[in-house]
């Protein structure tokens, strides 16, 4: 089969490689989909090495068909369309105790402990097939849209941190693929007004189709004076940065009203060091957390959020590219001149 193998940093390529060979209670799956992570750029770079192995193949946003099963693998049989939640937990952690998955101290993921999805085919391991990872893709989504179930999931793992709900008003820094989910995020929880800040000209068009109330600028406008004049002076009741610039935090921050929440949904390079003025969380009594992949629940309830069409994940993909463009794919993404990309093996 063919695969994207990733040698060493800043080293990959498209080449032929041995089927994998599946083991008892695994799944092979024939990949129909794999879109390209902002997580997945950065492993390339060498930017993020936690669980990345080399050689390997990674990619964890997968759609596809069932090739093949080995012995007990539930209601699943060859010819089931699915989609597969990448983050394997322990089940037996504390955070998986209590309810945390996500954040697992020994958390696996389909994409680094284990090969991913930017090949023909792929190895669903047993620990995965048992734990419920591989779930039906309903019928009205398209294998492309079930590959973006993932990074749904994600986002609304980071809406429920970011503890937006009924009447709030939000700021959404950042109009890639990630801000356009939480736009529609934002509005299903009920804020009465979602606010984006996006300098890219393309992408701030599409937070105006997603559903942006106001989207600015930041280059040629002042955000602070727009938020605090769209806020009765208060500042947002939530504030999700989409986008990982250490610089901005702080000047972000201040954006928040009392008793606000910020979350810290991108990952940031190297350590994500910035400085940053503690007197404003501590006498704004603002709440700042962050966001880190998602649970099964989400990503359950995501496939069924864009199943019921309450989130448009389809008009996401602006691109898509066989195996054999996967390097022309690479440097689209990280020119950030399409929305979400798209491998189609």
């Amino acid at each position: 089969m063919k695969a994207v193998v990733l040698e060493a940093p800043n080293q990959f390529v498209t080449k032929d490689v041995p089927d994998p060979v599946l083991q008892e209670g695994d799944i092979l799956l024939r990949v129909k989909s794999c879109a390209i992570c902002g997580t997945d750029i950065r492993i390339l770079e060498g930017k993020k090495t936690k669980g990345v192995r080399f050689p390997s193949t990674i990619g964890h946003e997968i759609a596809g068909v069932i090739e093949d099963v080995k012995g007990n693998v539930g209601p699943w049989k060859k010819g089931d369309a699915v989609i597969v939640a990448p983050v394997i937990p322990c089940h037996a952690c504390r955070y998986c105790l209590e309810g945390r998955e996500n954040a697992c101290q020994n958390r696996q993921a389909i994409g680094y402990e284990f090969d991913g999805g930017f090949a023909e085919l792929l190895r669903i391991p047993a620990i995965a097939v048992r734990g419920g990872h591989v779930m039906e893709l309903p019928k009205n989504l398209s294998f492309e849209e079930g590959s973006l179930i993932e990074p749904l999931s994600c986002c609304l793992n980071g809406i429920r941190k970011a503890n937006v709900g009924l009447a709030d008003s939000v700021l959404i820094v950042g109009a890639g693929p990630i801000g356009l989910m939480h736009i529609q995020l934002a509005k299903a929880a009920g804020a009465y007004q979602v606010i984006v800040s996006e300098p890219n000209a393309m992408r701030r068009e599409m937070a105006a189709k997603f559903g942006a109330d106001l989207v600015v600028d930041p280059t040629k406008e002042n955000l602070a004076d727009i938020v605090k004049g769209r806020t009765g002076g208060l500042g947002v009741d939530c504030l999700i940065l989409a986008i990982g610039v250490p610089p901005i935090v702080n000047d972000l921050m201040k954006l928040v009203r009392k008793g606000g929440t910020m979350n810290l949904f991108a990952g940031f390079p190297d350590t994500g060091s910035c400085t940053i003025e503690a007197n404003v969380i501590h006498y704004n009594e603002i709440n700042v957390n962050g966001t880190s992949a998602s649970t099964r629940l989400d990503y359950l309830q995501s496939r069924d959020l864009a199943a019921s069409g309450k989130v448009n994940v389809k008009d996401l993909v602006t691109h898509r590219f066989g195996l054999d463009e996967f390097r022309a794919a690479y440097e689209l993404a990280k020119a950030g001149t399409g929305i979400k990309i798209v491998i189609q093996p």
